[in-house]
């Protein structure tokens, strides 16, 4: 089974593939967005200064914390990437690295789970 993230389409990307044949508020009326929404994502899209402080922050945070977990041969769990992180001097909260690692980061291999023999 494909991982979520490979699969689900944000709102912002099913009204960019159909805004030219149906505009975007009658698909916003469609979809449970508001246009003013879909505008404001597009517009934080093309200029990063527009997200919020902690987007902006995730957004520098990310690759950090990826390598951070390549480097230790993707072994490390959470306490793990964020205890090497403030050694490293990030200030970081144990919290961040764990959804920054939940969206996408250290996932490993799901169907190799519990994959043992034990006879």
């Amino acid at each position: 089974m494909p991982s979520r993230s490979s699969t689900a389409r944000s709102s912002d990307d099913r009204i960019d593939d159909y805004r030219d044949a149906y505009g975007v508020e009658r698909i916003c009326r469609v979809l449970p967005i508001a246009p003013f929404t879909y505008h404001e994502r597009i517009a934080q899209r093309q200029d990063p200064a527009r997200l919020s402080a902690r987007a902006q922050r995730d957004v520098a945070l990310k690759p950090e914390v990826a390598r951070v977990f390549a480097a230790n041969f993707a072994v490390y769990g959470v306490r793990k990437v964020w205890r090497q992180m403030i050694g490293e001097g990030f200030p970081v909260a144990l919290c961040t690295v764990a959804r920054l690692m939940r969206d996408g980061i250290g996932r490993g291999d799901p169907g190799q789970a519990g994959a043992h023999n034990c006879r």
